[in-house]
């Protein structure tokens, strides 16, 4: 059996390590934004290349606060992908903004910058332009959107960016990593993730002292100093033994998606006489291969014939968000998202992780290839 995912091959690696640092947590006692959770905003941002770091309970609340700490609320609307997990709506909607979205680069699944400012055009020529409030642009699967067009954009039209960094921990676009280009950039550090916790964590990180002032009072109540609550805050903390063990972590992320990138070349070698497109990494930016999503005609058989030998995959994303049943309200049709809807049906995410074995690796693509023989001899 090849599985998508192995955690425990990781942990193995730095077992002594991390029972380290939690054990370091454990004896001081202070569970809730101590010094753990400061050291690492602070390595973390610096990492990121920006000034301030502030760690929050998930993904998911990162990207809300950030949104909330920029003062997007209700009335506003906000600018997205539909071929993302939902989360990166459901923090729009929680702020009782409205979700946009446009379509995708063909070959990156990111952010078409072209549909991002057709949309942008026609609100301006309809009057309704000033609702829009932010661009929420997602680097996804690890490959970088396109954010020096995306930021020339929203400067010439007036939204903020902020960006879905929450799968590119490490990414580059030119010569700074992403979550550096907008006026913040969120992270989850979800267990699967490339800097990933033992348990949800999140952070927004930003080189606006504003924003990071609103994001420390909106993840701890509203509170400015104990029990005086100067806004209505919530509770969105991350905790100090995720922030122990995530400092043991960062540590090892850069060789940890070189060894990625390097799989993802072997995988990309062994598949390109097949059916499939591989990923693409365009020129000037570094892909950190969150996943190794192939995409092809014959999505559904292959998965099930590979399911038959043992090797799992996933689909990343199945149902186009505005297509999901908790977002029928907009009223989207495939037709408004034409790429996004067709590429949802052909994608299909290989077992891919650092720690993946190459007989795992060759038995994937083996198992790829027999398909694809099978089809052609059946």
């Amino acid at each position: 059996m090849v599985p998508f995912f192995d955690l425990t091959r990781q942990y193995k690696g730095i077992k002594g390590e991390i029972l380290s640092a939690t054990q370091r947590v454990y004896e001081k006692g202070h569970f809730i934004l101590g010094e753990e959770v400061s050291a690492f905003e602070e390595e973390f941002s610096h990492y990121c290349g920006v000034r301030y770091g502030v760690g929050v309970g998930c993904g998911t609340d990162a990207l809300y606060l950030a949104l909330k700490a920029a003062g997007i609320g209700e009335g506003d609307q906000v600018v997205t992908v539909a071929n993302s997990f939902v989360a990166t709506a459901l923090a729009v909607s929680f702020t009782g903004a409205k979700p946009l979205f446009v379509d995708i680069d063909p070959k990156t699944y990111t952010m078409d910058p072209d549909r991002l400012e057709l949309l942008l055009k026609r609100q301006s020529a309809k009057g309704s332009i000033r609702k829009i409030k932010a661009i929420l642009p997602v680097h996804l699967y690890g490959h970088p959107a396109e954010m020096d067009s995306i930021m020339e954009i929203a400067d010439r039209y007036g939204p903020i960016v902020v960006e879905d960094a929450c799968q590119a921990h490490g990414a580059k676009y030119g010569n700074k990593k992403v979550g550096s280009f907008g006026a913040m950039g969120c992270f989850s550090f979800y267990p699967t993730k490339n800097l990933g916790g033992y348990g949800d964590g999140g952070m927004v990180v930003t080189n606006y002292k504003k924003y990071d002032t609103n994001l420390r009072l909106l993840r701890c109540y509203g509170e400015k100093k104990k029990y005086q609550h100067i806004l209505k805050g919530h509770n969105s903390r991350l905790d100090e033994v995720q922030a122990a063990l995530l400092r043991v972590k960062l540590r090892y992320l850069d060789q940890w998606n070189e060894e990625r990138r390097r799989k993802a070349k072997t995988y990309t070698e062994g598949l390109s006489s097949l059916e499939v497109v591989c990923p693409s990494e365009k020129m000037g930016v570094r892909h950190v291969y969150h996943l190794y999503t192939i995409k092809t005609n014959k999505r559904d058989s292959l998965q099930a014939f590979l399911k038959k030998r043992g090797i799992e995959t996933l689909i990343h994303y199945p149902v186009p968000i505005p297509f999901q049943k908790a977002y029928q309200e907009l009223r989207y049709g495939r037709k408004d998202l034409p790429l996004t809807s067709q590429w949802s049906r052909k994608i299909l995410s290989l077992p891919f992780f650092p720690e993946i074995k190459k007989y795992e690796m060759e038995e994937v693509v083996e198992g790829i290839q027999s398909f694809f023989k099978n089809e052609c001899n059946g």
